[in-house]
């Protein structure tokens, strides 16, 4: 089967792009510790896809648009091939005088392709990244890094006129980024955590998008990239969409899972799983519904402010069928995962929040960032909450 890169992008971007419902009366009456923070909108679509902070005071959040929180305010600013860039889908925060972004662009030959920038505390520079043969379409879907010579960038290389999909590991070292390829067929990797440069994750899935794909985690001890066998539920698709490692025995990942294939119609429904040093495990998670087909819930992301205190969050669908979405939040406090109140500020007749990507900068100040549809195009989301704050369980 002949791919392109755009169908690459369609299958890794179909988490941020997804239309989707009304919230259940429970979490429209609750309160939320969460409160919209406004931020820039500097392009026809801002939508934020990923985060990351070396401080409080030196947040970057990035995806259509690039936007820094500088302790006070957030200010929007142009990455230098603001015109190629198609999305950013990765970003690390070193320091304030260095950061590093990466997604897909359009090359100069209007082929699709990888643009990887550098921020060096006063502008974002474009810095070239590992060579690739003529024709060759690489991409990059998240980043992740444990030091300023310690940062991967993750996603795909289609090769070979579209007939070879490989797994693509860049890795910058302090001087050069490199890169490195392992075929993976219809396997994609959405989601990367580092926690030492010797404990590394990539998350995503294996198999027919949307079908019967099966969860996927590769692991980095140092020396390479291994496959780890991760469990999946139910006989539909399965998909990881985030990873978080906060230890090399304490590793989560999120997404959805599907209790049946196509052609039967189902729900699908939040997906966590825990890494224990030893095996992955399924973690019982809560949903919101499903009252129909249409009620899917999705993860796309992790945010942790102690092993026991982790937040997982996402979107649900309307279960009328009506595309609406609305923005989905869990909380673990070590023991359980449970539904907590989220911000959906969208108002108008086609309702559409979602979570991408959360950091938490400092003991008990979580960001969390994602979109928020504003026909006809996609604004900005940010979410701020602090410790002590306090929260109500709903759902079930």
């Amino acid at each position: 089967m002949k791919l392109s890169l755009a169908t690459i992008v369609v299958a890794a971007s179909a988490l941020a792009l997804l239309v989707v419902p009304r919230p259940s009366s429970a979490q429209a009456a609750a309160s939320s510790i969460f409160k919209v923070v406004p931020t820039p909108n500097p392009n026809f679509n801002s939508g934020l896809f990923a985060a990351s902070a070396s401080s409080p005071n030196d947040i970057w959040a990035v995806g259509d648009s690039v936007i820094h929180f500088d302790g006070a305010n957030w200010t929007s600013f142009r990455p230098s091939q603001s015109t190629r860039i198609r999305s950013l889908n990765g970003v690390v925060a070193i320091s304030p005088t260095s950061a590093w972004a990466a997604g897909t662009a359009t090359t100069t030959q209007g082929l699709p392709g990888q643009i990887i920038e550098h921020w060096d505390g006063t502008q974002w520079s474009l810095v070239p990244g590992p060579k690739f043969p003529a024709g060759d379409q690489p991409s990059i879907f998240a980043m992740t890094s444990t030091s300023a010579n310690d940062v991967w960038a993750i996603g795909s290389l289609l090769s070979d006129s579209g007939q070879r999909l490989s797994f693509l590991f860049e890795h910058w070292n302090g001087k050069q980024w490199t890169a490195t390829a392992s075929i993976s067929n219809d396997a994609f990797l959405f989601g990367a955590s580092a926690d030492a440069a010797n404990d590394a994750w990539a998350v995503g899935f294996n198999g027919p998008e949307n079908d019967d794909s099966r969860t996927l985690a590769l692991h980095y001890d140092g020396t390479r990239w291994k496959k780890v066998p991760t469990p999946s539920v139910g006989t539909g698709a399965n998909q990881f969409n985030g990873v978080l490692a906060l230890a090399p025995n304490d590793v989560w990942a999120v997404g959805f899972s599907t209790p049946v294939p196509p052609p039967e119609q189902a729900a699908t429904l939040t997906l966590i799983e825990h890494f224990d040093g030893t095996s992955w495990s399924v973690v019982p998670s809560p949903n919101v519904g499903p009252d129909g087909v249409f009620q899917s819930n999705r993860l796309f992301g992790l945010a942790a402010n102690s092993p026991t205190d982790i937040y997982a969050f996402g979107s649900y669908f309307a279960a009328d069928g009506s595309g609406h979405q609305m923005t989905l939040l869990l909380h673990w406090d070590g023991a359980n995962w449970t539904i907590i109140p989220s911000p959906n500020p969208t108002n108008g007749v086609f309702p559409s929040d979602l979570l991408f990507a959360g950091v938490v900068p400092s003991p008990g100040n979580v960001w969390i960032f994602g979109a928020m549809d504003i026909p006809p195009h996609d604004d900005s989301l940010a979410i701020h909450a602090t410790a002590g704050a306090g929260f109500d369980v709903v759902g079930k």
